[in-house]
């Protein structure tokens, strides 16, 4: 029986802040000419789901493959 240990908490939240800031990235540069005079909460609001969206179903999985044998070290 193989049992499989949880990735240290460091390598996830690096694992998330580099996924995480190419997404900020591009949504905010692509979204904020369309979003001009719409108030930063407002911007914040749109943004947000589409980020986290991105990062749980696309990103996330896919860095986690790519990164396994690092990540279970």
């Amino acid at each position: 029986m193989t049992t499989t240990r949880a990735p240290r908490r460091w390598k996830v939240w690096l694992l998330t802040v580099c996924g995480i800031y190419p997404v900020l990235t591009v949504l905010v540069t692509l979204l904020t000419p369309m979003l001009d005079g719409v108030p930063q909460p407002a911007r914040l609001a749109l943004i947000v789901p589409v980020a986290v969206a991105s990062m749980v179903w696309v990103i996330t999985p896919a860095l986690t493959r790519r990164l396994h044998g690092w990540l279970s070290r």
